[in-house]
């Protein structure tokens, strides 16, 4: 999509921060409006994440126009909060190719532009990001100014607070922007608190501050006195206690859909000295009335007609995998009054909406707290409870530690439903859930399974809920095979694989989603493939079997090769001396750029084409 002047003739002449900040003040309101305007045609023409990017419009505009981007670094946690600010950076020609395969990239991606300053796509990281950078400019000594967005839902981690600790430890020059848009403000109170944000943030008040402070330093007694007076003063007008607590300056709560109102306020601060924090309220969807009204559901949108009361309808398909665990953990409640179900933030994404809402003693809702999800989960298997924690890959990338030193050294039977795992599609490299075989097979005491359809992951869900140890479930995104799940609930022998078909020369040992593809190669090569399930225990009675009746032995999975369901299978066959050639079909060493899951399968040949080019080229 291109810019078309005739309908945003003041964006049209802010198309990069530098031209932005040649505007005078007074045309930013109407900068802002067709902003907001310019990101509704896009993402409705092309899809993506909305809602939060609409509540942003007005803090994109005056950070920009305050701060010198990208001398000064602009960090956004998380990053799709940042559609704005691509679209003020020299991106707005592009927007129409955002999630897509050679397309923008979702997130901030410091790849694609200058002003992308640092990647993120989980959450609560570029407070620690940006105190690095902060403390790095003190030492450059060149005046370069640090900025931080962090949504309300990013400042539940505790990363985030450890890093506010940190930077009100060592007092450096920062500014962390907390953009809450959970609650709203009422006129009066908005008009009183950006009074207070202008008061609080000038000269006058902040040089009498220093000055006092100057004054008193030699007087402990009197200084602990004027100090403990500021913080209850401030107190009484403002919510930042546990800011101030933290080393920071707390300004705030401002509207931030005032530009004006940003504007003034960030240059004041802008001079301030030590960390600071405004404190601004947006509302999701700002502008639309249909996402103020649902920001959940057009947090991320298909293509859409802005004239529609809703999002349009997806075709009738088959029901996801997250629609599966959903539809378990109600089936599996109503039969175990022990099971309790944990998600960080995830209900949505996890299909646990009705779960939530049938069993509401039974679930919990950690917030962005991975770390807390595994070990609060670990404590309640601890006391003889059924705990399944239904996280994405990616996200459980973050728990590690805890997954290795709460749950599986002390053996502790907790499910891990694992979603988002392999190739997820749009929302690009941070996502993509490549890695959770490989940092997954090392842990002692953990059962690893991976369906290939609907009824093999119902099926290997009991069977983690029924186990006595540690289990992880991985299932992709989106939609299975069109196997309809069986009501009925059979445990699977833990290391049991099963036989799709008999061929010769070529035995295929599939990991997870990818046997359909498996398949089709078989059948145009006349390949044995077996569906292996486990990735741990391997079924290695039936590997030493296919050794023996073929020449040539292929595994398949949609995650990395190095370290995955391939290289144990390379390490059996090492251990038990069998000198067998063996083809890893799977993802390569690289992280794995945006596009559809079918792109991408293309494009690392993990489709039927791709596996039966692999195998012929390996049989010559």
């Amino acid at each position: 999509m291109s810019l078309d002047l005739t309908h945003y003739p003041t964006l049209a002449l802010a198309q990069t921060p530098e031209s932005l900040r040649k505007l005078p003040q007074e045309q930013l309101k109407a900068l802002a409006d067709e902003l907001r305007q310019y990101l509704l045609t896009c993402v409705s023409q092309s899809s993506g994440h909305f809602a939060s990017g609409l509540g942003t419009v007005e803090l994109t505009v005056a950070l920009h126009y305050v701060y010198n981007t990208p001398f000064d670094r602009l960090l956004w946690d998380v990053g799709h909060q940042a559609y704005p600010h691509k679209i003020l950076t020299g991106r707005a020609g592009r927007m129409s190719t955002i999630r897509q395969k050679d397309g923008l990239h979702p997130f901030p991606w410091p790849a694609e532009s200058e002003y992308d300053t640092f990647a993120v796509g989980h959450s609560s990281t570029t407070i620690s990001a940006g105190l690095g950078m902060a403390v790095a400019a003190e030492k450059d000594g060149k005046g370069r100014k640090v900025v931080t967005v962090i949504g309300d839902g990013a400042l539940t981690a505790g990363m985030a607070f450890e890093a506010m600790n940190h930077a009100g430890d060592i007092n450096t020059d920062m500014v962390v922007v907390l953009n809450d848009n959970e609650m709203s403000i009422s006129e009066n109170v908005g008009a009183l608190n950006s009074h207070l944000a202008r008061l609080l943030t000038g000269n006058f008040f902040n040089k009498i501050r220093d000055g006092g402070k100057k004054l008193l330093s030699n007087v402990p007694p009197i200084k602990e006195f004027a100090s403990r007076a500021e913080e209850h003063i401030k107190g009484m007008v403002v919510p930042g206690t546990i800011f101030e607590e933290l080393g920071f300056n707390y300004i705030g709560p401002i509207d931030g859909h005032d530009v004006d109102v940003m504007v003034d306020t960030l240059r004041n601060l802008r001079r301030l000295k030590g960390p600071q924090l405004l404190h601004v309220v947006t509302r999701k969807g700002k502008g639309y009335p249909q996402a103020e009204k649902d920001p959940i559901k057009f947090h991320a949108v298909p293509k859409f007609n802005p004239a529609d009361d809703a999002l349009p309808k997806s075709p009738p398909s088959a029901p996801t995998f997250s629609a599966i665990f959903g539809q378990w953990l109600c089936d599996m409640a109503k039969a175990d009054p022990k099971l309790m179900a944990v998600t960080p933030a995830m209900r949505e994404g996890s299909g646990m909406v009705a779960f939530s809402q049938q069993f509401p003693a039974q679930y919990f809702d950690v917030a962005i707290a991975e770390q807390h999800a595994v070990t609060f989960a670990a404590g309640l298997a601890k006391e003889g409870y059924n705990a399944v924690v239904a996280i994405y890959s990616t996200f459980l990338q973050r728990a590690y530690d805890q997954l290795i030193h709460d749950v599986a050294l002390q053996n502790l039977p907790v499910l891990f439903a694992i979603d988002r795992a392999g190739i997820v599609g749009a929302d690009g490299p941070t996502h993509q859930g490549a890695f959770d075989l490989a940092f997954l097979r090392c842990i002692p005491n953990l059962v690893i399974m991976t369906p290939a359809d609907e009824n093999e992951c119902r099926q290997m869900l009991y069977t983690g809920h029924k186990a006595k140890q540690p289990v992880a479930v991985r299932y992709p995104r989106g939609s299975g095979n069109g196997v309809a799940p069986d009501e009925t609930m059979t445990a699977i022998p833990l290391g049991q694989s099963r036989i799709m078909r008999e061929g010769r020369r070529v035995a295929i040992l599939n990991f997870g989603i990818l046997l359909p593809y498996a398949e089709q190669a078989a059948n145009e090569l006349d390949a044995t493939v077996i569906d292996m399930r486990f990735v741990k225990p391997l079924d290695e009675k039936a590997i030493d079997e296919v050794c023996q009746q073929h020449e040539l032995l292929v595994t398949i999975e949609d995650g990395c090769i190095m370290g995955g369901a391939g290289s144990a299978v390379a390490e059996y066959l090492n251990s038990s001396k069998q000198l067998k050639q063996l083809l890893q079909i799977g993802l390569p060493d690289t992280f794995i750029l945006q596009g559809t899951q079918q792109e991408m399968y293309a494009e690392h040949g993990l489709d039927k084409a791709g596996i039966v080019e692999k195998i012929q080229r390996a049989l010559k």
